[in-house]
């Protein structure tokens, strides 16, 4: 009667999911006060002022019709055209409009990218700890997942990489910032994949391609994030505005092929059939042309700076061991017993909600997701100050 595999992926829902849905239901039964939910990565700060304001404007002065009605199916010309101009622009890559598509966020511009790759017995390298959906998303593409551990700071292991790849391997998935563990990747380290997959595409019927997943890109503290298709002519870049302009509701981004691709054309081809065979095709009209005209801009990084700071400054204090973020906003924590959902469950009795890291392809961590009212962190520290101690730490 139904389809089995998707049956089950509907009765178990990711961890994050659960988790959030469990945080509601306490903050009914004791009030919101009193629950310290860090499982969901929703922005808490507001949108930059500029989001708003277009989009007044636009609801004042565009026709309703015109305004709301369908774009073309990759996305309005002059929208693909503001983000091709925005790429050019920032990154110094020779960016076409025409090799631009809008997409319904992120999980649409992965989802979109994948199908558009995969052919049967192609290998997509992740980097664990990886978004758990990545995995969901590849394998109903019909992919199989590649896990490579990062190495001991949640940078890339490059020469682990490398040997990961064989005849199969299709494409590498890359997020940076990271998600959970906060990590840039750094220049010199992309640069050296670079080299490696130049080598490794020498003699290949099809070169390697690198997706970089970017909704993390204007979030950082500091460091700087290279952009891929400057260091590797085959690189696909699925983004989201969701975390930079607090429109994670809003459900917008775009997929941009580099035309250095090989055979950029038949890939942007294949996007575009991709999105028509999933239905992800016309991109919510409004906020294409609102984005368009907040390209580059981001919500309040310092707050996120500041909870940042505040959180891990006294879960180091308290005896916890801590990866200090680069950029997103996550924290990851390393569990003080080796069962990390054991610990997630003994941290709901102070009322603190924790993501295991075992969905994320490593084991003995959570992530600790800090974009929430600077009130919740406070609230919580004597929570964590109390589960510490049980630990004996």
């Amino acid at each position: 009667m139904v389809n089995c595999k998707m049956q089950k992926l509907g009765e178990e829902r990711s961890v994050i999911r659960e988790i959030f849905e469990y945080g509601n239901k306490r903050k009914q039964e004791i009030g919101a006060d009193k629950v310290f939910d860090f499982s969901l990565g929703n922005p808490s700060v507001p949108s930059p002022d500029a989001v708003n304001a277009e989009a007044i404007r636009l609801l004042g002065s565009m026709p309703s019709v015109a305004l709301h009605g369908y774009t073309s199916a990759a996305g309005a010309p002059d929208v693909r055209e503001a983000v091709a101009d925005y790429i050019r622009t920032a990154f110094g890559v020779p960016m076409s409009a025409s090799l631009i598509y809008m997409t319904c966020g992120a999980a649409a511009s992965l989802t979109i990218t994948l199908n558009a790759l995969c052919e049967a017995g192609d290998e997509f390298i992740v980097i664990s700890p990886y978004f758990p959906e990545y995995r969901v998303f590849i394998e109903q593409a019909g992919g199989t997942v590649v896990e490579v551990p990062a190495n001991e700071g949640f940078h890339l292991d490059v020469a682990a990489i490398g040997n990961a790849i064989t005849p199969h391997t299709k494409a590498i998935l890359l997020n940076s910032p990271n998600n959970p563990t906060g990590a840039v990747y750094t220049q010199k380290e992309l640069a050296a994949l670079s080299a490696i997959l130049v080598q490794k595409n020498e003699g290949r019927a099809s070169k390697i391609v690198l997706i970089s997943d970017e909704p993390y890109r204007e979030l950082t503290y500091g460091a700087q994030v290279p952009y891929l298709m400057a260091l590797y002519p085959h690189t696909v870049v699925c983004y989201s505005f969701s975390k930079s302009l607090s429109l994670a509701g809003e459900r917008i981004g775009y997929i941009a092929v580099s035309p250095q691709c090989e055979n950029a054309e038949a890939l942007f081809a294949a996007v575009c059939g991709a999105g028509r065979a999933q239905g992800y095709v016309c991109a919510p009209s409004l906020f294409q042309r609102v984005t368009a005209k907040c390209l580059g801009q981001s919500g309040d990084i310092a707050a996120y700076r500041e909870n940042r700071d505040l959180l891990y400054n006294a879960l180091v204090q308290d005896g916890f061991t801590c990866i200090p973020p680069e950029g997103a906003f996550y924290l990851f924590m390393k569990s003080p017993e080796p069962d990390a959902k054991a610990f997630c469950e003994r941290a709901k009795k102070y009322e603190l909600l924790l993501v295991p890291s075992d969905s994320f392809g490593v084991e003995g961590y959570v992530r600790i997701s800090y974009c929430v009212a600077r009130e919740t962190i406070e609230g919580s520290l004597p929570a964590f100050r109390l589960l510490a101690k049980e630990y004996g730490l």
